[in-house]
């Protein structure tokens, strides 16, 4: 079991063992996420802040979990997730502005209007509060929502987020795994748009965005009072191990686990593992 070194003051740290699989096999693999085993309990489009925002619920009872996926993702990565916790849950799942099946409108990508955005939805859900997990992109607009709006929040999970852009290791644009989950959210976005924008149009501003963000600072990360869990995969290709644990570091009492055998898509991976660490985490 590899365990994570780095020194952490009042932060439980932990490496998970999640499956007999050996690391070749499984982080140098990208495997489709399975659909909902069931139709949602309600989907639609709502109108936030100038943008058509797609989003599905599922299951009708339960404490709400909201999913955020990464940047070029969608709704459609989060179907092991929705399998797992339908029938225990409220599950939310929606494509953030500009993603997926959802319109761009005509406001810049930032990550706090993604966030905005997200507080806009759960407005129109009529949802008070929510557990958030965000992957990636999704794990920075939850830490923008736990800073900006935490009475939202119950607890947050953020797997392979960055809180600076030194965070994202310079040779992830050379990595063959990313650039296949480049390729196939290329085909994605071209069948969900429902403008059908250019996808490298897409490539272009979502690459302004993480040029230059996100930019929070260890002392607005030290205000977070929501209870957080930060994630990591032990082969994550984008996110440094040592950014990680910084973030883990600044925001007060949360918990750092790092998953072994997994990269930066590591609920694709090992799906089981993963919404174990999560779901234990959220019931606790």
């Amino acid at each position: 079991m590899k365990l994570f070194t780095t020194a952490l003051v009042g932060i439980f740290v932990a490496t998970l063992a999640i499956a007999p699989i050996s690391a070749a096999e499984r982080y140098e693999t990208l495997p489709y996420a399975l659909s909902p085993s069931s139709a949602p309990a309600e989907s639609g489009v709502a109108d936030i802040n100038g943008a058509k925002i797609h989003y599905e619920v599922y299951g009708k009872k339960g404490d709400p979990i909201l999913l955020i996926h990464g940047g070029a993702g969608n709704t459609e990565i989060w179907g092991n997730e929705i399998n797992a916790w339908l029938k225990t849950n409220r599950v939310i799942v929606a494509d953030t502005r500009g993603h997926g099946a959802s319109t761009a409108g005509d406001l810049p990508f930032s990550y706090h209007q993604f966030a905005e955005d997200y507080i806009g939805l759960l407005d129109f859900l009529k949802v008070d509060k929510t557990a958030l997990v965000g992957w990636s992109d999704g794990g920075i607009i939850g830490i923008d929502i736990a800073l900006n709006h935490p009475e939202r929040l119950t607890k947050l999970v953020a797997l392979a987020a960055n809180v600076t852009t030194d965070g994202v290791l310079p040779t992830v644009g050379d990595d063959v795994i990313f650039n296949k989950y480049l390729d196939r959210a290329r085909g994605e976005f071209e069948r969900l748009s429902p403008t059908k924008a250019s996808f490298d149009d897409y490539l272009e501003q979502i690459n302004t965005l993480w040029a230059t963000e996100p930019a929070y600072t260890d002392e607005q990360l030290a205000t977070i009072t929501t209870p957080t869990l930060i994630l990591i995969g032990d082969h994550d290709q984008a996110i440094s191990q040592e950014h990680t644990a910084h973030i883990a570091q600044a925001i007060p009492g949360s918990k750092l686990v790092v998953l072994e055998n997994v990269s930066h898509f590591a609920f694709l991976q090992d799906p089981d593992g993963f919404n174990k660490v999560v779901y234990d985490f959220l019931s606790e």
